[in-house]
């Protein structure tokens, strides 16, 4: 996952010699010749006793460094590419850092210990020049949302280009943990807590300057670390050469955009979701989103929107400016001066229509944005308006530097702004709603903008929507639009789906009375309009649908699904049938109600249709299907690269080895590799929701598994020679039950305490993420001494095969929750570390035989 993972997989190997024992072999035996081992490679020479202090700076710095630009790319890889690559920084730091490590066991003339301070200096610098490189490079190399060669081949460019640094961090993290044998357990405990403020570091950085200067100033921090270990050196011109790079890029790092501004040209973002960008009129960073204003603030225009009715006067005009969240979602500021002639063309949008039969309502907006739904319920004359936000940045442009163009919408009485993620809040609120609105709020704006793809939207599932429900007033109303296909609306009917299963969860027998669906008319020459669906509390009054029937004709809009009619018989029977028979048009997409277990609503695509072209070209729904055929190839290409940089070149070296007995050590370690991934993934998923931000799951999740498993790793280290086996099963086999038991208590824990603070929420994070990382960071550790002794010279083999599992876990982890669920693919994880516990038996059985024969062997030949 990052250089602490690399780390916790190297660090058993330190207190070790892994050149193969010769046993004596009585007289006619034949030593081995000086110098060499018994593999034939150069023996090393003995390696330094004590580290310096400047080691110890160094690999803190590395380490933090190393993570802190991992966290960057997701962040970066939501704005070039599409939210659905963000999580793909994870695979390629793995696959980066295995292959350093795998050059230092494979070129040991390369890396002679007794230059180990030397190298490690030139390699931390290299990682911190090729930071800047990769990234500039990056920039520059399209990404084209498509299934072809091209399109493969420039994300496999991508992989390689931005793997590079991490191939040089992963060089100088092994050498320090492979050549100081005798403080092994500090210099960990130093690349442990680096990996940990790397988190942090992550989010004060991207939070204060943008994130291709976070960049800079993280090669920095690399530079820095290079310097450190160039004090063990006697080469002052090296150490000279790596704080010179350290000053110039934490300055430029450090330095405002106005001071700079040809560097700001340098780094700019050149191709964005496979086009070459427009600068902005303001660009704007944060931990989990980049936010760019378009447009000309005096200008008037048509207002834009995208559910207006026909009946709108074409002479209507409007200053406004266009919000783009990670160039993948938009939200609009409107000129506002207290006037609300200004807003007249708010009436016409369909996403409004609730405002039509609720007055005087205390309304919730999910989505605030630049304003756009807290204006309509001013319009409407409400009597509140809350607006839930998640982007801190976009209220602060609303409400600061671009307060006079909104009008200052926050000194408004009734309007209030919330920061927060809206799920979270409504869970933790104990006010109840006359309307409770959400526009077009997509996986895009909320998601993306959470730099994280580990998880989906969580607003679209059974849960989230019980818990609006359950904060409606008597007669409330959850309002939510969503984008409408006119031949294949598959989208409106999975909403459908999900309104009417939340529905039934709430104790409701016919959902059917509780629902009334409108949309945007579709004429033959546009395919894509916009639908509203209203689902009541209570059922609709006749009142109410006489209201709505009144609006829907005055507005020109077509009445989709109420009580009486249905303009198509589909969404009649998702209200009246669990399981209705799906209609050809829409061919085998997924339309069944999302889960907290399974939050993929914008994801219908199933996994056994991924490479299925028809199903790519449904309309403007392409693009969706399109993407995750994209994953589909980034499993592939994932795979390929890891068979032919990590295993195929092992592979060959294990040649070497000769007979050893390697199934038992090789189930072993691959079986950990998957587990320990499949298991940090699905937690990762399912805390995104509880926490409230993805900022939090990502710095929680990574920081608490990371310190815990360095302790597990570090215990044991107790761990006799003797009883090493019965220890070993026994940690493995309680590891297996502390994976059933968290496995179980998770969700109800969750459900337990979601409503707390911020705070407490964290906390009980922490409960459950400690003691699953304890126990799994003594697998490694403990698998590594037992293969010591029964095929020590595979060592570095099922090392590397442990880092490959992982970064195909990484992806693995992703489509498995996708395809079936977060829990099976936890569950998967837990299999994993089950088939580990008999392999651990197995390969302690032989090196307990070898033992006892090298014990045999030595007494004869003595």
């Amino acid at each position: 996952m990052n250089s602490a993972d690399i780390s916790h997989r190297l660090s058993p190997l330190m207190t070790r010699d892994f050149t193969v024992p010769t046993r004596a072999t009585g007289p006619a035996s034949k030593p081995s010749e000086p110098g060499a081992t018994a593999t034939g490679t150069p023996a090393p020479a003995d390696p330094p006793v004590a580290p310096g202090r400047g080691t110890f700076v160094g690999i803190f710095l590395i380490s933090l460094a190393t993570l802190a630009y991992e966290l960057l790319l997701t962040r970066i890889f939501s704005v070039t590419m599409w939210y659905h690559f963000a999580f793909m920084a994870i695979s390629v730091a793995l696959f980066g850092m295995t292959v350093g490590a795998v050059l230092v066991y494979l070129l040991p003339r390369v890396f002679d210990p007794r230059r180990v301070h030397v190298q490690l200096a030139a390699s931390s610098m290299a990682f911190a020049v090729a930071i800047l490189a990769s990234f500039l490079l990056h920039l520059r190399i399209p990404f084209r949302m498509e299934a072809s060669a091209g399109a493969i081949a420039g994300l496999a460019a991508t992989y390689l280009v931005i793997a590079l640094p991490f191939i040089l961090s992963g060089v100088a993290i092994c050498l320090v943990l492979t050549r100081f044998g005798a403080s092994v357990s500090r210099l960990y405990a130093a690349d442990l807590v680096g990996a940990a403020m790397g988190c942090l570091a992550f989010i004060v950085i991207l939070n204060a300057t943008s994130a291709p200067r976070a960049v800079v100033f993280v090669a920095g921090l690399a530079a820095l670390g290079a310097m450190a270990f160039g004090f063990e050196t006697d080469k002052p011109a090296l150490r000279f050469a790596a704080g010179l790079l350290a000053v110039v890029f934490l300055l430029f790092g450090s330095l405002s955009a106005e001071k700079t501004p040809w560097a700001d040209r340098m780094f700019r973002l050149v191709w964005v979701k496979g086009q070459e960008e427009v600068p902005a009129l303001l660009e704007r960073w944060n931990s989990f989103s980049r936010i760019t204003v378009m447009g000309l603030p005096g200008e008037s225009v048509s207002p834009f929107g995208w559910g207006f009715s026909p009946e709108m006067p074409e002479d209507l005009r409007v200053k406004q400016l266009r919000v783009d969240i990670d160039a993948g979602a938009s939200t609009f500021l409107t000129n506002f001066e207290a006037d609300p002639a200004n807003l007249e063309f708010l009436r016409y949008d369909i996403t409004n229509l609730a405002h039509r039969i609720r007055s005087d309502a205390d309304v919730l907006v999910i989505g605030a944005g630049g304003g756009r739904d807290l204006l309509s319920a001013l319009l409407f004359d409400q009597a509140s308006v809350t607006g839930v936000e998640i982007n801190r940045t976009i209220v602060d442009l609303v409400t600061g530097p671009l307060g006079d163009f909104t009008g200052h919408l926050g000194a408004d009485p009734r309007v209030e702004f919330v920061v927060d993620e809206a799920r979270s809040y409504i869970t933790r609120s104990e006010e109840d709603y006359d309307l409770i609105q959400i526009s077009l709020i997509d996986t895009w704006a909320a998601t993306a903008a959470g730099a994280f793809v580990l998880s989906e939207n969580a607003l679209y599932t059974v849960e989230a929507w019980q818990t609006f429900i359950d904060h409606l007033k008597t007669g409330g109303i959850l309002s939510v639009s969503r984008w409408y296909y006119r031949d294949r609306p598959a989208e409106m009917y999975r909403l459908v789906s999900l309104a009417a299963a939340a529905l039934r969860e709430a104790g409701i027998e016919n959902p059917r009375e509780h629902l009334y669906v409108a949309r945007t008319p579709i004429s033959e020459g546009r395919a894509i309009g916009v639908g509203t669906l209203l689902l009541s509390r209570d059922p609709f009054t006749d009142a109410d649908l006489a209201a709505l029937g009144a609006a829907t004709r005055e507005l020109s809009f077509d009445t989709v699904l109420n009580r009486a009619d249905s303009s198509d018989p589909f969404f009649a029977a998702l209200c009246e049938e669990i399981k209705p028979a799906v209609p050809a048009s829409i061919g085998r997409l997924d339309i069944s109600p999302p889960t907290d277990d399974r939050p993929f609503f914008f994801n219908m695509l199933r996994l056994r249709d991924t490479f299925d072209r028809d199903l790519w070209e449904l309309g403007n729904m392409s693009f969706n299907l399109k993407a995750v055929a994209m994953l589909g190839g980034l499993i592939i290409l994932v795979i390929v690269l890891s068979a032919i940089f990590i295993l195929g070149p092992l592979a060959l070296a294990a040649r070497s080895l000769g007979g050893e007995r390697i199934a038992a050590p090789l189930i072993y370690f691959s079986a950990i590799g998957l587990g320990f991934m499949f298991i940090e993934i699905s937690q990762m998923q399912r805390l995104i929701v509880f926490l409230g931000h993805p900022t939090f799951a990502l710095s929680v999740v990574l920081t608490t598994m990371l310190l815990a498993s360095g302790i597990g790793s570090l215990l044991t280290n107790s761990v006799a020679e003797g009883r090493l086996r019965s220890a070993g099963l026994m940690r493995v086999g309680a590891l297996l039950g502390v994976l059933v038991a968290f496995g179980l208590a998770t969700p109800m824990l969750i459900d337990a305490f979601e409503s707390l603070a911020a705070q407490g929420r964290i906390a009980v994070a922490v409960v459950i993420l400690a003691p699953l990382g304890l126990f799994m960071g003594m697998c490694f550790p403990l698998g590594m001494r037992a293969a010591a002794v029964s095929s020590p010279g595979l060592t570095p083999w099922l090392w590397a095969v442990n880092g490959a599992m992982s970064v195909c876990a990484s992806v693995f982890a992703i489509a498995i929750a996708m395809a079936w669920g977060i829990s099976i693919s936890y569950w998967t994880g837990a299999a994993c570390y089950a088939v580990a516990l008999p392999a651990f038996g197995l390969m302690t059985v032989v090196a307990g035989r070898k033992d006892h024969e090298g014990t045999t062997d030595t007494t004869r030949a003595t």
